[in-house]
């Protein structure tokens, strides 16, 4: 193995890895703006080491230019995405959750 393809299955590793946080996060969070969180936060970061994993193990070609600017475009749409979602939730009545101790 060559020190290339260990960065990228690293880089891989650890964009698997954000993902299934992500994943667990939205399965237990109480409401749907704490799940907004993980969900923008943690598939932003793991589509981004998950892509440029593959850019390492591709090395520089044609298709590396096309996995950055798909990696351009998660990075600019992920977070107004989870933004928009959790706005139209807040302007469709939905209540935050509260602690018991809050309420």
């Amino acid at each position: 193995m060559t020190i290339q393809e260990i960065v990228a299955a690293v880089l891989i590793a650890a964009g698997l890895f954000f993902f299934l946080v992500a994943t667990v996060g939205v399965l237990r969070f109480p409401d749907a703006f704490t799940r907004l969180h993980p969900a923008g936060k943690g598939d932003t970061l793991g589509a981004t080491l998950l892509i440029l994993g593959l850019c390492v193990h591709e090395g520089l070609t044609l298709l590396t230019v096309k996995l950055l600017m798909v990696e351009l475009f998660v990075l600019l749409s992920n977070p107004v995405a989870a933004h928009a979602l959790g706005r139209a939730a807040l302007r469709d009545g939905v209540e935050p959750w509260k602690a018991e101790e809050d309420r």
